[in-house]
């Protein structure tokens, strides 16, 4: 199975991802049903293990997953499950939280763009006054606890709120620098679009989770 779920330790361990390469070196090439499955099983592990635990430590372990395992890990795991889908949603808010990580300034750029045009999602994401790189990322990381020890609704709303305010502020720069530089208002508009599809596959899986049909 691709996570380890022994009873939580004392001290909780990192959780034990494996992708499609570990899986190879472990007795050869997995068929396409049995990396699904095992996508599935390895997000619904995490999520329960979490929201199971109530331990700020675990939470903090599951937040840092990607710190601990590397984006392409992760990825590899669950970026190719459907947006609408527990792994495919938990793939795009970890692949949210180390945008912001690794590029505070151009989200917190992006973030203050679009306050004065999307003041409704800028509520709802939560970002403590000024939107820094620094609140921006306490941000990310709070959204993501969110997900394993709060209410996952709520949290995917939050991620989604997020999303719509950088798309809006990408839109925004989009529409300064088209009259000097047409190939960057192109690359702008083509990412806040793709934001914007990110934060309506957030939003429907906030609507799925509380039906209970989030999977």
């Amino acid at each position: 199975m691709a996570l380890v779920t022994e009873q939580p330790p004392r001290h909780p361990r990192r959780p034990a991802l494996f992708g499609k390469a570990a899986m190879e070196s472990r007795g050869g090439a997995p068929d396409p049903a049995a990396l699904a499955e095992a996508a599935h099983a390895t997000a619904t592990a995490l999520v329960e293990r979490g929201r199971a635990s109530r331990d700020a430590a675990t939470s903090r372990r599951l937040v840092a997953l990607v710190d601990d395992h590397g984006l392409d890990t992760v990825a590899e795991l669950w970026a190719d499950r459907p947006a609408r889908s527990l792994p495919g949603v938990l793939w795009r808010v970890y692949a949210l939280r180390e945008w912001v990580r690794r590029s505070p300034e151009d989200a917190s750029r992006d973030f203050q763009a679009g306050c004065a045009v999307a003041a409704v999602p800028r509520v709802v994401a939560g970002v403590a006054e000024p939107p820094t790189p620094e609140t921006l990322r306490a941000l990310a990381d709070a959204v993501l606890s969110g997900v394993f020890d709060g209410d996952l609704a709520v949290a995917l709303e939050r991620a989604a709120a997020f999303c719509r305010v950088v798309a809006a502020g990408r839109s925004h720069r989009a529409d300064d620098v088209e009259a000097y530089d047409d190939s960057a208002a192109s690359l702008l508009t083509r990412r806040s679009a793709s934001l914007l599809r990110t934060a309506e596959d957030l939003e429907a899986s906030a609507a799925l989770w509380r039906t209970h049909e989030l999977v």
